[in-house]
């Protein structure tokens, strides 16, 4: 809805016209200055019933914006638990409460019938509890990034479904229980935080889908939206200028001129494109196809990629007779009555799952204990650690003495791997949440460089790796082996286990393993670290064949 800010203002100034002395006399003094006022209280109606009905289009909007996030409360939010593990449900409400809120709350008109209902969201906001810009553009980074790793389409994201095109066919992926469109203002967001990365391959295709929902909306103005027709379309052009497409920069320019003839800016645009075209005409076998550029720092993005997809080529246990499932008891007391169910994934690496490892109760337990003490997780940069873009995730670590839980868990790994998992043999728990498309790209869980922070324990490096799945998820989120060509998905109380060094002390390059993004779910993992020194005796009696 567009507002007539001209007549509003027309009527301010006539008003002041009338409390003003008339120049012609005192108005009771003379019929006609009677009959000149009524003319000019009939133009006061006429402007306050343009604004009347203006200011009843703007309740309306904001009835209709009550009326979505009100059902989004009664009918997805308080439903299963799975609705908040859609990452564009998830998405939404990041935008909704760091945008759309402040469109409607900051809006110019109707300060006063604002001010109470904005105190009330500057006390919340005070309170911390609201997401900043930068959460936001996290969110769309994280959808960006589940796009390119599981080959979405974009065009079925914005319609809230996980779709791949399969022998040109879109195939859905993953069928949730609950369908969030996105709005073409949603889309400008994604695609402008793509722009403002330089990042064009994926501008073009949020962008382009933005002034597809735009133009289908007409002139029609949302109180909540912070992008427009106009704005979709710059940032479009200029997309298209930087990826080569100089014809169709050209012709959204032109477009945006229609919209907005004066801006000089774009008329500059226009005029270069039409002068780049002249000087080099584009041929007609020239593939505009965008394509996406090529990474530096993940040279095994296209394994990475497949892996995450699939569950990778490794051989079953039909094709390679050393890969086998037993209940296992490690000949340890503790297990003889209640063996663990033990699946050998992997000689090389050697990498085993332990089914049912922990039980719901205990990953519950777990999972409450962490939530107060989880940060941003970070990285091993130099001597020092650093948050990453590669590793999106939350953590906490657990001490022992956090809840006996814990403790029960160390003697539990300790039974099935024979190591010592004490301090400072071991690292504390660490309890990992992931986010929004949350991830960690390929990487080695044992030190690279000497003067990694990992040997400020002075226990040696990290020698094996116990990591438990605290929750499950819908889709997505698998680990991967990179070099081992295999991948695990998230299996609900289970537990990974496998050796990061050879027995000569240096790393097995073949555990270069990756968190794959989750797509759908709240994924839990705990990690227990165990390092090189306390292990001597007991690595010696370890169940490893190829040791």
């Amino acid at each position: 809805m567009l507002y007539d800010f001209k007549s509003i203002y027309s009527a301010c100034v006539i008003i002041r016209v009338i409390l003003m002395p008339l120049s012609f006399g005192e108005m009771y003094t003379s019929l006609l200055n009677v009959k000149q006022a009524i003319n000019v209280e009939r133009q006061l109606i006429d402007h306050l019933e343009t604004y009347i009905e203006h200011e009843s289009e703007r309740l309306e909007d904001i009835k209709r914006f009550y009326a979505k996030v009100s059902d989004l409360h009664s009918e997805v939010y308080s439903g299963p638990s799975a609705a908040m593990a859609n990452p564009l449900v998830a998405f939404t409400l990041i935008k909704r409460l760091q945008s759309e809120w402040l469109n409607l709350i900051y809006s110019d008109e109707a300060q006063e019938n604002t001010q109470d209902f904005r105190s009330g969201y500057e006390e919340v906001e005070k309170e911390g509890s609201l997401p900043k810009l930068e959460d936001l553009q996290g969110a769309a980074k994280g959808l960006m990034r589940l796009q390119d790793v599981y080959a979405l389409q974009v065009g079925g994201l914005v319609r809230g479904h996980f779709q791949r095109i399969t022998d040109g066919n879109p195939i859905d992926i993953y069928s949730p229980t609950v369908s969030v469109p996105l709005s073409g203002d949603d889309c400008f967001l994604v695609g402008k935080v793509a722009y403002e990365l330089e990042d064009y391959y994926h501008s073009v295709q949020w962008l382009e889908e933005s002034v597809r929902l735009f133009r289908g909306a007409g002139r029609e103005w949302s109180p909540e939206n912070e992008g427009t027709l106009e704005d979709a379309l710059d940032h479009l052009a200029f997309s298209h200028f930087k990826t080569g497409n100089i014809s169709y920069a050209l012709s959204l320019s032109q477009e945006l001129l229609n919209h907005d003839p004066m801006n000089g800016r774009v008329l500059k645009n226009v005029q270069k494109y039409e002068r780049l075209l002249v000087d080099s005409p584009p041929l007609l076998s020239t593939d505009t196809g965008l394509k996406r550029p090529n990474t530096t720092y993940l040279r095994t993005r296209n394994t990475y990629e497949r892996l995450c997809r699939t569950q990778g080529t490794q051989p079953t246990h039909y094709e390679n007779p050393r890969l086998f499932c037993d209940y296992f008891n490690n000949d340890s007391p503790g297990l003889l009555l209640q063996p663990i169910r033990r699946e050998v994934l992997s000689l090389q690496p050697y990498v085993v799952l332990y089914h049912s490892f922990i039980t719901d109760s205990e990953a519950e337990s777990i999972r409450e204990l962490a939530q107060t003490g989880l940060r941003r997780s970070v990285v091993a940069s130099g001597e020092e650690q650093a948050t990453a873009e590669y590793r999106i995730s939350k953590s906490a670590w657990l001490k022992e003495t956090a809840h006996p839980i814990i403790g029960r868990l160390d003697q539990r790994i300790t039974l099935l791997t024979s190591l010592n998992v004490q301090p400072p043999y071991a690292e504390y728990l660490q309890v990992v949440n992931y986010g929004i498309g949350g991830h960690y790209e390929p990487h080695f869980d044992h030190a690279t460089s000497a003067s990694s922070p990992l040997f400020r324990l002075n226990t040696g490096n990290r020698v094996a790796t116990f990591m438990i799945y605290l929750s499950s998820v819908d889709a997505g989120g698998s680990t991967a082996f990179i070099h081992a060509n295999f991948s695990v998905p998230v299996l609900e109380n289970a537990a990974l286990f496998w050796w990061n060094l050879h027995r000569n002390g240096q790393g097995d390059g073949d555990t270069l393993h990756a968190g794959c993004p989750v797509l759908v779910g709240d994924k839990w993992v705990a990690n227990k670290w165990i390092h090189e020194y306390g292990q001597e005796f007991q690595r010696r009696c370890s169940p490893n064949p190829e040791e």
